[in-house]
């Protein structure tokens, strides 16, 4: 049977949060650490909250929670229809002739490479739904952010969501603070372009937890 599939989009989050990318991933410095300026205020947040909070909350749960069970559905039909076949198969195959027999194994592993790319096509619609859902809110999110840490003045802001022990992801920081054309000179490189800097991290987006793979065609005893 079929394991019962749970969509957990703050899971689906979590595992995003602690997959971004290596220039996000950097130490926080110290709340009050001097500089030439004065103290640098550091803030921190976590994006799950926030995002479990918002109005658009239960309806994204409810909308990924009904198409993960479509899918887990059709998956628990199909399987079935692969496990009668092949009973029936191995209940006649000593009376079959080798055409017959071939025939009925053939037909077993089309519908087994058809359960294989229905799960795989399941698990990619369900996470392109996740983002076309999640990422308007996350962007929504984000732009609070920047407001908050500018009306606050704090100089950069963390998620804490990476998980334990995680590097925490940073979501803000002023423009100022972008070292890269230093870098690039310093090395002696003249870029081709120069795009102005982001002054922020956009809340990475997730992957999601998709149908399991179907069970392999069970072997001819």
């Amino acid at each position: 049977m079929q394991k019962t599939l749970v969509i957990g989009f703050m899971a689906m989050l979590a595992m995003a949060t602690t997959d971004a990318r290596a220039q996000d991933q950097v130490t926080a410095p110290a709340a009050g650490t001097a500089t030439a300026s004065g103290p640098v205020k550091v803030g921190h947040t976590r994006i799950d909250y926030i995002l479990s909070q918002t109005p658009e909350s239960k309806t994204i749960t409810s909308q990924l929670n009904a198409q993960q069970k479509q899918a887990e559905t059709e998956l628990q039909r199909m399987q079935k229809e692969l496990q009668d076949k092949f009973a029936a198969y191995q209940q006649g195959v000593g009376q079959m002739t080798d055409m017959i027999r071939k025939d009925r194994e053939t037909e077993l592993q089309s519908l087994q490479n058809r359960i294989q790319e229905f799960g795989q096509t399941a698990e990619a619609s369900l996470q392109n739904k996740y983002r076309e859902l999640v990422d308007p809110v996350l962007q929504k999110i984000q732009k609070n952010i920047n407001e908050v840490a500018a009306e606050n003045g704090y100089a950069y802001i963390f998620n804490l969501d990476s998980g334990i022990n995680a590097v925490p992801t940073l979501l803000y920081t002023p423009k100022e603070h972008d070292v890269t054309a230093l870098i690039l000179k310093k090395m002696g490189i003249t870029p081709t372009a120069n795009p102005a800097p982001a002054t922020t991290q956009k809340p990475a987006n997730a992957g999601g937890s998709a149908p399991a793979r179907p069970a392999t065609t069970p072997k001819k005893k």
